[in-house]
């Protein structure tokens, strides 16, 4: 098998790729910002706070779960959604170095 073009690139410049790809939707910025606001578990009170239908949310919940950004646990019939700190820590850890070169840049 020949290689994929992410081959190309260090794990970390794919994995920072991979978050920041599942923060490429404003539903989804949304759905971090109530959840980092509301300081515990939130089950059906997103699809009330996103202007989308409930199929959507779940979709663009489903890319930030995949993405490790949020968590999910499953209580009864509901999933309840939380920030997933741990990874928030390391994707931050991840920008740090991007923003501090990009806050001098050498050029113009």
């Amino acid at each position: 098998m020949g290689l994929t073009k992410t081959d190309n690139f260090t794990t970390t410049q794919n994995e920072l790729a991979s978050l920041a790809k599942a923060l490429g939707h404003p539903a989804r910025v949304a759905i971090i910002e109530y959840l980092a606001n509301s300081n515990s578990c939130v089950c059906g009170d997103i699809v009330d706070v996103i202007p989308l239908a409930q199929a959507t949310v779940s979709q663009h919940l489903k890319e930030l779960k995949q993405a490790g950004l949020i968590q999910g646990s499953i209580e009864g019939n509901t999933i309840c959604y939380c920030i997933n700190g741990e990874m928030w820590k390391k994707f931050s850890t991840m920008l740090e170095p991007l923003f501090e070169k990009a806050r001098s840049p050498n050029c113009c």
